[in-house]
């Protein structure tokens, strides 16, 4: 009787196939939310303004305001594609 390892198709390994590289992809800027501040943004409301903290990359120790889609606290940390990016602030008219 035949073995399912006998009988599952082989593939060839060759030289022309890509090696696997064992680099991290980017993943972004870690940070730490500081505050969260009590103005909503939004059409219903469901986007939040914070103040985050950066832990990693040339911008380490600057504090940003961000938007944040989702529940969010005071310690939860972030990917941030990028730090380059400000929310501005929000004022009520």
């Amino acid at each position: 009787m035949a073995r399912p390892e006998d009988t599952a198709p082989k593939t060839p390994t060759t030289a022309s196939q890509p090696a696997q590289h064992e680099e991290r992809q980017f993943d972004g800027f870690l940070s730490e939310v500081v505050e969260v501040l009590k103005v909503r943004t939004g059409i219903y409301g469901e986007i939040k303004q914070v103040m985050c903290k950066i832990l990693e990359g040339r911008d380490k120790g600057r504090v940003i305001r961000r938007n944040i889609v989702g529940r969010v606290k005071v310690g939860d940390r972030l990917r941030l594609p990028d730090t380059s990016r400000e929310a501005r602030e929000i004022r009520a008219k």
